[in-house]
């Protein structure tokens, strides 16, 4: 089990990040210096029998010298389509940060001006962007970006005939507005 084999050197990481030696730890879990030393460099199967005693005096649990399970890291998600946008999620749906590739259509004028709490940062991979944003009427190009915040009344779509396309980052309640619209 290639599990087993990271328990010696996780082991030996967190004894150097307390700052001990073989010698501290081993005296602390009442064990040779010669039996940790081998357990570190995986000489000898890892046992509860010896874990215990040292996850104890290290402040760990047994499952901290474990490899974390290695989940698929690719997002998996539907492509959304809302009111002529295509928003396409680009990280996990339980992601701390909600975070899309939108595609604004071109030709469309954009609603009316909207808030909601929160943060929007967001980047124009192609076409041009037209962000109103309180008094000011912005057009953002290709390889531009803003960032704002969500409680300031603001409206985006594409400038243009053509469509835009952005990475937009934003809190769950922009994510929310964004995907679900105001309903």
């Amino acid at each position: 089990m290639k599990e087993l084999e990271q328990v010696g050197p996780r082991l030996r990481a967190v004894r150097k990040a307390k700052g001990w030696t073989l010698d501290d730890l081993a005296e602390k879990a009442g064990m040779s210096a010669s039996t940790l030393s081998r357990l570190e460099s995986g000489k000898r199967q890892a046992s509860l029998e010896l874990l215990l005693p040292l996850t104890r005096q290290l402040g760990i649990r047994v499952d901290d010298l474990l490899p974390d399970e290695q989940r698929d890291p690719r997002v998996r998600r539907p492509v959304i389509r809302r009111d002529g946008l295509v928003i396409a999620p680009l990280a996990p749906e339980d992601a701390a940060v909600a975070t899309y590739k939108i595609t604004y259509p071109g030709g469309v004028e954009p609603k009316e001006l909207r808030t909601h709490d929160g943060f929007e940062w967001l980047y124009v991979l192609s076409g041009r962007l037209r962000l109103r944003l309180g008094e000011q009427d912005l057009v953002l190009g290709k390889g531009e970006a803003a960032e704002f915040d969500t409680r300031i009344p603001h409206a985006i779509s594409a400038a243009g005939g053509r469509p835009a396309q952005i990475i937009s980052i934003f809190n769950a309640e922009g994510a929310r507005m964004h995907t679900h619209g105001t309903d």
